[in-house]
């Protein structure tokens, strides 16, 4: 996996191996206690750590998890499969994949629920976890361009729009199949929805 610069988080710890251990601690608290009964003191025992140094480093139990399921999300890869269609089809099973992990479904929804009712969290999210994997459609875009299957952009701020788009057609419609509807986003599921996003509602994406 090709190695990537996370963005920068408020009261990121300097020791990349506490780093480490701190949110793969999260990740374990979340799977065996939950969201209600994890706390800090549990996170820190786990991570073999100080509770002082999660303070210094997290103001909270909602920010600490938010970077936990992020570098999750970070796995995700766009794959080169041959063409966009199949590359959009294998990143869809991938962030399936991920979802599908009981440690990225209870702190999602655990911190997008919290995050009604706090604004900063919301940004945290979108910071951490959304703008982060928007890369993956500027990636398909460009490797398509490349490929010749789309024309080449020519209007940054359209790209820009565009792309915010279609992560939110995709995006939104994995969580919803996978954490709402609770219906398996299979290889079947995923081409299905690939059609829909490349051609529209008819076979041909004619009128």
């Amino acid at each position: 996996m090709q190695s990537r610069t996370p963005a920068a988080r408020t009261g990121r710890p300097r020791n990349a191996a506490a780093d480490t251990a701190i949110l793969a601690a999260t990740r374990a608290a979340l799977v065996e206690l939950g969201w209600s009964r994890l706390t800090l003191g549990d996170v820190a025992a786990r991570a073999g750590v100080a509770k002082t140094t999660l303070y210094r480093r997290w103001s909270g139990k909602n920010e600490l998890v938010v970077d936990a399921v992020a570098e999750l999300f970070d796995e995700l890869e766009l794959p080169d499969r041959g063409s966009l269609a199949a590359d959009i089809e294998g990143v869809v099973l991938q962030f399936a994949a991920i979802l599908g992990r009981p440690e990225a479904r209870s702190g999602l929804m655990a911190v997008v629920s919290e995050s009604t009712r706090d604004e900063a969290l919301r940004a945290r999210i979108r910071g951490s976890i959304v703008d982060r994997q928007k890369r993956l459609v500027l990636e398909g875009r460009s490797r398509a361009e490349q490929r010749g299957e789309l024309p080449p952009s020519t209007d940054p701020d359209d790209t820009s729009r565009t792309a915010d788009l279609i992560f939110d057609v995709v995006a939104g419609a994995v969580v919803h199949r996978t954490l709402v509807s609770a219906e398996p986003a299979d290889a079947a599921w995923a081409k299905g929805l690939t059609r829909i996003l490349l051609t529209g509602l008819t076979p041909s994406g004619g009128t």
